[in-house]
C-alpha cells in the first residue's frame, strides 16, 4: 500500500502544471517514475506467474519450469524497461561504454563476487541442470531441497527445515550431486552383519521381508530387492541390503535408512539370527590367572550357564584378562 502511494505521489509531481516550464526536469521525473513502475511490474509479473505452481504440487518438474520462467521474465522486464528509460531520456546507448568502464572498475574493487553469483544464477536458470524441488548434495556438505534460485544465492532447505543460502557460484565451480535430476528412483545400500554359522538363505529371506515392509521401496524387473554377501569380517559375516527407493524416500536418506534398519532388526530377531559384537581372544602364555565368577548372578558352581548369563560371564572374563595383562606389562616395565 505504501509503495502504491509513493508511486502515485511521484507521478502527480511529475505531471503537475507547475513543472510545465521545465521540460528537462519533467523528463527526469518521468524516467524515475517509469523505472519504479518497471521494477514493480516485473515483481508483480513474477508473483503472478509463480502462483501457478500451486496447481502442480504433485508434479515438481512443472513447478520448476514455472519458477524458471517467472524469474527469467522478471530479468527480461528489468533489462528492457531500463533500456527504454535510457532511450527516452535521451542517453545514447552507444555511450554506455562509459558505464561499462565504471562497472569494470567496480568489479576490480570487490564486486566481482556479486557479478559472478548473478551470472551463475542466470546460467543455472538457463542450463536447467538444477531446478526448484531438486534434492542436492554439495561439496561443502550442504544437503537439501532447492527452494529458490535468486540473483545472488540459492536457498536450500534441509530435512530439518533449516534454510541455507548458498552462493550461486558454488553450484558452477564446485561438485554438485543432484539426486533427482532425471530419474526419481535411486538405489540405496544398508550394510549389516550377522554371526558366523547362520544360513545365507535365512539371512536373505530376512532382508527381503524387511525391505517389503517399508512403504516406498520399488520392486520391478529392473529394480529388484537384493541381499549381497560382501565380506567375511573379524567377528561377523557382512551383508548389504540393496533396495530401490522412490522420490520421497530418496529425498530423506537418513530416515529411510533408519526405517530399513528397524525392519531388518525385527526380521533378524524373528529368525533368531544374532548380530554379533566385537570379540577378542587373549592367550596367557605364562603365569596363573585367578578368575572368580561370584558376581554374575550364578546360583551354584555346578549350575548350567546359558543365554545372558553366559554373555555376562564372557564379558567379565575379558575384563579380568585385560586388567591382568596390563598389570603384568606395567610390572615388566614395558
Amino acid at each position: 500500500m505504501r509503495r502504491k502511494r509513493a508511486f502515485a505521489a511521484v507521478a502527480t509531481a511529475a505531471l503537475s502544471p507547475e513543472n510545465e516550464g521545465t521540460p528537462q526536469r519533467n523528463n527526469t521525473m518521468f524516467a524515475v517514475v517509469f523505472v519504479i513502475f518497471v521494477w514493480w511490474f516485473a515483481s508483480f509479473l513474477e508473483r503472478s506467474v509463480h502462483r501457478m505452481t500451486t496447481r502442480y504440487a504433485d508434479e515438481p518438474w512443472k513447478s520448476a519450469r514455472i519458477h524458471r520462467l517467472s524469474r527469467l521474465l522478471r530479468y527480461a522486464v528489468w533489462v528492457l524497461g531500463t533500456l527504454l528509460v535510457l532511450n527516452s531520456v535521451g542517453i545514447n546507448l552507444t555511450s554506455i561504454a562509459l558505464v561499462g568502464s565504471a562497472l569494470a572498475v567496480g568489479l576490480g574493487l570487490g564486486l566481482q563476487n556479486v557479478f559472478s553469483n548473478f551470472a551463475s544464477g542466470v546460467i543455472i536458470l538457463m542450463e536447467r541442470s538444477l531446478k526448484v524441488g531438486d534434492f542436492v548434495d554439495l561439496e561443502s556438505g550442504v544437503r537439501g531441497h532447492v527452494r529458490e534460485v535468486a540473483m545472488r544465492c540459492t536457498r536450500v532447505t534441509t530435512n530439518d527445515s533449516l534454510d541455507i543460502l548458498v552462493p550461486n557460484s558454488e553450484f558452477i565451480n564446485g561438485r554438485v550431486s543432484n539426486w533427482t535430476l532425471d530419474d526419481s528412483h535411486r538405489r540405496m545400500r544398508v550394510p549389516f552383519g550377522v554371526a558366523y554359522g547362520k544360513p545365507k538363505e535365512l539371512v536373505r529371506e530376512a532382508g527381503l521381508a524387511a525391505a517389503k515392509q517399508v512403504s516406498g521401496v520399488v520392486e520391478t524387473l529392473s529394480m529388484r530387492i537384493q541381499v549381497w554377501l560382501t565380506a567375511y569380517g573379524d567377528n561377523s559375516v557382512n551383508y548389504q541390503l540393496i533396495v530401490w527407493a522412490d522420490r520421497l524416500l530418496t529425498t530423506h536418506p537418513a530416515s529411510t535408512r533408519a526405517k530399513l534398519m528397524w525392519a531388518l532388526d525385527d526380521e533378524l530377531a524373528k529368525r533368531k539370527i544374532e548380530i554379533p559384537f566385537a570379540q577378542r581372544d587373549l592367550h596367557v602364555r605364562s603365569g596363573v590367572l585367578d578368575v572368580r565368577c561370584s558376581a554374575i548372578g550364578l546360583k551354584t558352581p555346578g549350575s548350567a550357564i546359558a543365554g545372558p548369563s553366559l554373555q555376562r560371564l564372557r564379558q567379565t572374563l575379558l575384563q579380568t584378562l585385560l586388567q591382568t595383562s596390563l598389570h603384568d606389562l606395567g610390572q615388566s616395565g614395558l
